[in-house]
């Protein structure tokens, strides 16, 4: 069973058409680069705690620039978040959301709940009360706090775990975008935990929610446990709020003139970052290995990865903002 008529639908509901203006639009003196600047206006306000403003940032590479300064509410405001967890395995795919597995998008239906020990070939998967069918899941604040540990408990063992808006409702967080993209002399690799050098978050979605990092999937099977994905790809910890780990077409986008896939958000070093495929279904086949090229349009900018590969780019080809 799959979403793709919800994703037809909620992408022609949310595509809107946008233009650069000449001011957007700088060509760099030291690497004579074409470079098309953020757009602040492209952030949706509702997603905003406080208007975008500037503040001069020390890049990655030690300069200077000035930076937009965009505070968000980390819940998105343009498309319904959840469900994650079904609550029967005899519910269907509307109930539940997704799990992205071995570069597939699979929906986290009852069915899908009751054969994971099929699935991952492991009889421990118990995740459902065998004779009324209700799926185990977390139910509260509490529980979500401990499920979603990386240290889970064994209580929590065979948990679907599901963390509502409502518990981080109250949570904001900042996030600072160089103006004018600035070249890397190499690609930038993105960080992995507390003493590694580079970002952990991939860019910004319009409406303010972030591409994060991949999820540590292998992790949380391992404490024989799912965070389903909703149908946007993202979902809820109480530290980072909600957030995207996969880009499936719910969210904003800003479609293009000609054939170009639509945008949908700005990556940390102020690139644009753009849908996967072009208006007739078709990928890039000249992207480098950061997932970006470059056009006389929009100059250097990514397309995501596929949403079944947890992931949205691979590097960042720009500075960007410590």
């Amino acid at each position: 069973m799959t979403k793709s008529t919800l994703y037809l639908f909620s992408s022609l509901l949310l595509t809107f058409v946008n233009s650069c203006n000449k001011e957007d639009i700088t060509t760099t003196e030291t690497t004579g680069e074409f470079v098309v600047n953020v757009i602040p206006a492209n952030f949706l306000s509702a997603g905003l705690v406080s208007p975008i403003t500037i503040e001069s940032r020390t890049l990655s590479d030690g300069s200077t620039a000035d930076c937009y300064k965009i505070v968000v509410n980390s819940l998105a405001t343009d498309h319904t978040m959840g469900p994650w967890c079904p609550t029967n395995i005899a519910d269907d795919a509307s109930k539940g959301g997704i799990w992205l597995e071995g570069g597939k998008v699979y929906d986290v239906d009852g069915e899908f709940v009751k054969n994971m020990a099929t699935f991952y070939k492991d009889n421990t998967w118990m995740m459902y009360d065998a004779t009324t069918g209700a799926i185990t899941k977390t139910s509260t604040k509490t529980e979500c706090q401990e499920a979603a540990n990386p240290n889970v408990g064994d209580e929590y063992r065979n948990y679907c775990v599901e963390c509502l808006p409502s518990y981080v409702a109250d949570l904001s967080h900042t996030y600072y975008i160089p103006v004018t993209p600035k070249k890397a002399s190499s690609p930038i690799a993105f960080g992995n935990g507390p003493m590694s050098s580079g970002p952990s978050s991939r860019g910004l979605a319009f409406n303010g929610v972030v591409f994060d990092a991949p999820a540590p999937t292998s992790i949380i099977l391992a404490a024989y446990t799912l965070a389903p994905f909703d149908d946007a790809g993202g979902h809820i910890n109480l530290a980072a709020g909600y957030h995207y780990h996969a880009a499936t077409g719910l969210t904003t986008k800003i479609a293009q003139t000609d054939n170009h896939a639509a945008m949908i958000g700005y990556t940390m070093d102020g690139y644009g970052i753009y849908e996967r495929l072009d208006t007739e279904g078709k990928e890039a086949t000249d992207l480098d290995s950061s997932r970006g090229h470059t056009d006389t349009t929009r100059g250097y900018h990514y397309h995501v990865d596929a949403a079944g590969n947890n992931n949205f780019i691979n590097s960042l080809h720009g500075e960007y903002a410590l």
